[in-house]
């Protein structure tokens, strides 16, 4: 059956027409499956009950099913989803004074890499339908529904396990039901999707005509560092990547936020503030520091918060906006791809 969470309105009208219905029922179903959170088709009072008939034959809608759980004390959820085929994703909603953030997996695995991320243990194994990736969002407002605050997801960052440039039409169309009105209905300055540096695929983004964030998973200061913990940099040297930023900045009148992990000794001393404050003069970007969440499997330690802040504050001194990133759910394995690497464990 074909799962119509998986349909963009556009793609939603071209599949109508398809079925020689008229290009308005297209709105009809977006607005009864996002704006009414309709789950049966028998609900849909105004479609004909002869489409109705044919919707519950050949169509469904199906969200991925809770496989774990895991809260923490500062009201962080971590969910592990099982989807359709068995594969496994994981989610995290983070709960801020502005609203509720989730933090959306576009890939089961990842082949990017990188030395320090639990997400790259287990490979990229597909891409994610929209379906699945939509359903992450509405799983979590589910959760906040069940809570009775009368709350819904405000925010998305697609920042979980997996590169989503890697998958960037179906990101795309996910983007495009999260933001239209009659979709999730989420402002685009409150959507980021994050890249490791895909380079051909910046360009792309920046002629979508979106108001989305990008966020650029950048971690080192120079090509020489970033080569030692992240493959992509061997692929698309920092040269090209600040080409790129710089092209997005100015197409798309959107500035870059660069997402930068402290490693202890690797990537995060004073000269190295300094030489990120030079590589990234003349954009508009800021640099958001994140603490690192140790992963067992591999080498690489959190920095002490004295050379955090010194860092920061080299960078502010540089005159470089940085801010530290709050940290969520340290009680639990918060980290992309923890839950999952652990589940995967239980398993064997």
């Amino acid at each position: 059956m074909i799962n119509l969470y998986n349909y963009s309105l556009e793609k939603l009208e071209e599949l109508m027409l398809s079925l020689q219905e008229k290009k308005y029922r297209a709105t009809q179903l977006f607005k009864w499956i996002y704006e009414k959170r309709v789950t049966s088709f028998d609900e849909m009072s105004d479609v004909s009950k002869s489409f109705r008939e044919v919707l519950n034959r050949d169509f469904c809608l199906v969200k991925p099913k809770i496989h774990k759980e895991q809260r923490s004390k500062d009201g962080t959820i971590k969910l592990l989803l099982e989807l359709e085929d068995g594969d496994k994703v994981e989610t995290v909603l983070m709960r801020y004074n502005y609203g509720n953030a989730v933090c959306v997996s576009s890939e089961v695995g990842c082949n990017m890499g990188c030395a320090f991320c639990a997400s790259g243990l287990l490979k990229k194994k597909r891409e994610l339908l929209v379906s699945e990736m939509i359903g992450q969002v509405l799983v979590i407002d589910d959760i906040l529904k069940a809570e009775g605050n009368n709350e819904r997801v405000t925010h998305v960052v697609v920042m979980g396990t997996g590169e989503p440039f890697d998958n960037y039409e179906n990101v795309m169309d996910f983007i495009r039901i999260l933001n239209h009105p009659h979709g999730l209905a989420i402002g685009a300055r409150h959507i980021t999707v994050s890249t490791c540096g895909i380079v051909p695929k910046i360009y792309d983004y920046a002629k979508e005509g979106l108001q989305i964030n990008l966020a650029i998973s950048l971690h080192a200061p120079s090509d020489e560092i970033r080569k030692k913990i992240m493959p992509i940099s061997f692929k698309y040297p920092m040269n090209e990547l600040m080409e790129a930023v710089k092209y997005y900045e100015k197409n798309a009148g959107r500035r870059v936020t660069f997402e930068y992990i402290l490693l202890n000794g690797i990537n995060d001393s004073k000269e190295d503030a300094k030489k990120l404050a030079k590589l990234i003069k003349g954009t508009l970007a800021y640099v958001n520091l994140i603490p690192y969440n140790s992963v067992d499997e591999n080498k690489y330690k959190r920095s002490d918060d004295k050379s955090v802040r010194d860092f920061m504050d080299t960078l502010i001194k540089c005159g470089v906006n940085a801010t530290i990133r709050r940290e969520f759910g340290s009680d639990i394995d918060a980290a992309c791809g923890q839950l999952r690497a652990k589940d995967e464990k239980e398993q064997l």
